[in-house]
C-alpha cells in the first residue's frame, strides 16, 4: 500500500508535508535559536535577522515558540488518533462475531458517543481531571472512536459471510485467528483512511483547545496558543497569525490528502491503478513488442 500511495502525486505531496511536520515535532525544540520562554524588552518587534518572525507582547521569539510548540501539537493529534483506533476498531470487529447482545450494546454506546459534542466534553473533562493535554486528548479520542467502530464493523460484515470465513469457523478456528488471518486485511485499508482523517481532526481539536487556553498551561507554546495571543495584537502585527494558521492548515490538508490517496489505491481502485501502470510500462518497454492492433497484451 505504501508504494501505491507514493505512486500518486497527491500521496507524495501528503507524505512530504507530513514528514516536514514530523521533523518539526522531533527536532523543533532543539533547533529553536532562542529560549521559547525567555522574555525581553523588545516587545512586538517585526521580523529581523535576530528574530525571523519578530517577538510577541512579552518579547519572546515567535519563531522559537513555533518550533517548540510543534511537538505538543503533533503528539496531541497522534494521541487522539491512536486512542480512537484502539477503542473503536476492536469492538467493531468483535460486534460481528460476539452475538446480538454485544452487538446491541456496542451500537448503543457508539450512537451515544456520536451524539455528544466532543469539544465541549473535552473542556468538561479537563475541568474535572486537571488542565492537561493527555486528559483532553483521551476524551476526544474516545468520543471520535465511533468513526473507527463503524468503519471496522462495515468492513467486517463485508467478509463475515464469505465462504473462506465460514469454512474457518466450521473447522474450529477461533475468532481471534479469523480476525487476524482473514478479516484484518479487509479492514486495514478503510481503517487507514479513517486514521489519516482522524489525525487531521485531532490536530484541529488540539489547536482549538490550546487556542482557548485548555490542555496546555501557559506559557508553554502551542500553535493554537500562539494564534490566540497574536489575535490580541493585530493592530501592531497584522501578519502574526498567518504563520501558525498556515502550519495548522497545511497539517490538516496533508492528512486529508493522505486519506484520499489511501482510499484511491485501496480495493478495486488500487488494483485498477496497478493494472494501468503495468500496461503503461509494457507499452514503454522496447524489449516487449506491441501487437499490430496497438494494444499491449
Amino acid at each position: 500500500m505504501v508504494r501505491r500511495v507514493l505512486a500518486l502525486p497527491a500521496g507524495r505531496l501528503a507524505v512530504g508535508i507530513l514528514s516536514v511536520i514530523v521533523l518539526l515535532a522531533i527536532l523543533g525544540p532543539t533547533l529553536a535559536p532562542h529560549d521559547p520562554l525567555g522574555t525581553s524588552a523588545l516587545t512586538l518587534a517585526g521580523p529581523s535577522w535576530e528574530h525571523w518572525l519578530g517577538t510577541d507582547y512579552l518579547g519572546r521569539d515567535v519563531f522559537s515558540r513555533l518550533l517548540a510548540g510543534s511537538r505538543t501539537s503533533v503528539l496531541g493529534s497522534v494521541e487522539v488518533a491512536l486512542i480512537a483506533l484502539v477503542v473503536g476498531v476492536v469492538p467493531g470487529i468483535l460486534s460481528v462475531y460476539f452475538g446480538q447482545v454485544f452487538e446491541w450494546f456496542t451500537l448503543r454506546i457508539a450512537d451515544t458517543l456520536i451524539a455528544l459534542p466532543f469539544l465541549i466534553y473535552a473542556v468538561a473533562v479537563t475541568a474535572l481531571l486537571g488542565n492537561g493535554i493527555p486528559q483532553a486528548m483521551f476524551t476526544v479520542g474516545v468520543l471520535v472512536s465511533p468513526l473507527f467502530y463503524r468503519v471496522a464493523r462495515a468492513s467486517t460484515l463485508a467478509v463475515a459471510r464469505s465462504q473462506y470465513v465460514e469454512a474457518a469457523l466450521i473447522s474450529g478456528a477461533s475468532i481471534g485467528w479469523i480476525a487476524r488471518r482473514h478479516v484484518w486485511g479487509k479492514v486495514l485499508p478503510p481503517v487507514a483512511v479513517a486514521l489519516a482523517q482522524t489525525i487531521g481532526i485531532g490536530f484541529v481539536v488540539v489547536s482549538s483547545l490550546s487556542f482557548l487556553g485548555i490542555g496546555v498551561q501557559p506559557p508553554a507554546p502551542t500553535w493554537g496558543g500562539l494564534l490566540a495571543s497574536d489575535l490580541g495584537y493585530l493592530s501592531y502585527q497584522p501578519w502574526a497569525p498567518a504563520v501558525p494558521a498556515l502550519l495548522i492548515m497545511a497539517t490538516v490538508w496533508g492528512s486529508n490528502l493522505l486519506a484520499d490517496a489511501i482510499r484511491d489505491v485501496s480495493g478495486e481502485a488500487g488494483r485498477a491503478l496497478l493494472n494501468s501502470r503495468r500496461v503503461r510500462a509494457r507499452r514503454l518497454d522496447p524489449a516487449e513488442p506491441i501487437p499490430a492492433g496497438g494494444v499491449a497484451p
